[in-house]
This record gives C-alpha cells, sequence and structure tokens, in this order.
C-alpha cells in the first residue's frame, strides 16, 4: 500500500526503459540511446495536445488496470511518451501515439490488448536529444522546450530530426513538486 501511494505522490519506484547515455553532452540536453522495448499504444488524431494526451492516457490506464485479454494487472511505468507528427499547418490535426513502457516482467509476453484501439509496439533502438523541464506541462510550454531544444542541437551542429518527435512526462497529476517533464527529438541516422 505505501509503495502505491509513494508512486502516485512522488512518481519513486516506477520502472523506466533503459537507456544508454553519451560520453559528449550538449550543456542543456542528454543524448540517449533507448534499448530496444516493448511499450503499449494508442493513435489518434486530434488538433488539441492535451486533449489527445488525456484520451490516450485513459485508453492505455484501463490497459494496465486488467481491461486486456488476460485481465492482467500490469505496474504504471515511466514516462508517458508522445510521438507527435504535426500536421501541415496550424489549424490542423496531428497525430499523437501515445505510449506507456511494459514492465520488465512483462517483455517478453504483454498482455494482448481488449481494445482495438490499443495495440503493442516494438520500439527499436534509437538515439534521442533529450531536454528536461519541470513544472505543470502543457502544449504552449511543450512547444517552446522543443524550440529550445531545436536552437541548442543547431548551435552545437548537431543533425536531427526536426519531425516526428516525442514528448514524455514522469509524474502523476497528483505530484506537486519536482515534476519532470522531457522533449526528445530523434538524431539523424548516417547517410
Amino acid at each position: 500500500m505505501f509503495k502505491a501511494v509513494g508512486q502516485v505522490l512522488f512518481s519513486s519506484g516506477l520502472q523506466n526503459p533503459k537507456f544508454t547515455l553519451a560520453e559528449k553532452q550538449g550543456q542543456d540536453y542528454e543524448t540517449r540511446t533507448y534499448h530496444a522495448t516493448k511499450w503499449v499504444s494508442t493513435s489518434l488524431t486530434e488538433m488539441d495536445w492535451d486533449k489527445a494526451m488525456g484520451t490516450g492516457f485513459r485508453r492505455l490506464f484501463k490497459y494496465i488496470g486488467g481491461t486486456n485479454q488476460s485481465k492482467v494487472k500490469v505496474e504504471m511505468t515511466a514516462p508517458v511518451s508522445c510521438l507527435v507528427e504535426p500536421g501541415a499547418g496550424p489549424t490542423c490535426e496531428s497525430k499523437f501515439t501515445v505510449s506507456f513502457f511494459i514492465p520488465e516482467e512483462h517483455q517478453a509476453a504483454p498482455p494482448e490488448p481488449a481494445d482495438p484501439d490499443v495495440f503493442i509496439e516494438n520500439r527499436k533502438e534509437f538515439t534521442a536529444y533529450v531536454r528536461t523541464h519541470g513544472g505543470f506541462s502543457n502544449e504552449q510550454m511543450k512547444r517552446d522546450e522543443l524550440l529550445k531544444l531545436v536552437e541548442s542541437l543547431k548551435r552545437d551542429g548537431v543533425e536531427f530530426v526536426d519531425q516526428p518527435f516525442y514528448v514524455a512526462g514522469y509524474d502523476s497529476p497528483f505530484k506537486l513538486t519536482n515534476r519532470r517533464n522531457e522533449v526528445w527529438i530523434l538524431q539523424k541516422k548516417p547517410e
């Protein structure tokens, strides 16, 4: 019981996907290579980021709560990541893929989703440039942090993929201080 309360209030004790940190870092971002892992995901098209994140989170929370083919409860993990594929213009819909990392004990054989809008995603190894920020993140804050990361990568002469990109949150809405949010820009692979 104390573990569950601690996880909700402090987001400690949650499993995170493993990554390798590059030796050479930017002054205001990290370079991480995430290992190949499985995630449970859902995709939706929406104009409002926060609405998309909320809808996606609720679908995935049902899955980990036991609404899956095996009726198995799955531990909450961090972060909640969202792959954002921006629309063509400012008033266009974007595609959002919201995901929870599948805990190590279920990586080999994750429970099959019962909801047709939820799927198991096999993420291949990838390298991302990661900028961390605090507070209660919203769409404007995510955009601002993304622009800061792009400016830093350009300043350092780093090649990157401008889209799609990821946003990630590590904390429950009940955690009030020391919150952790991130934006991830993918490293451009050599030709």
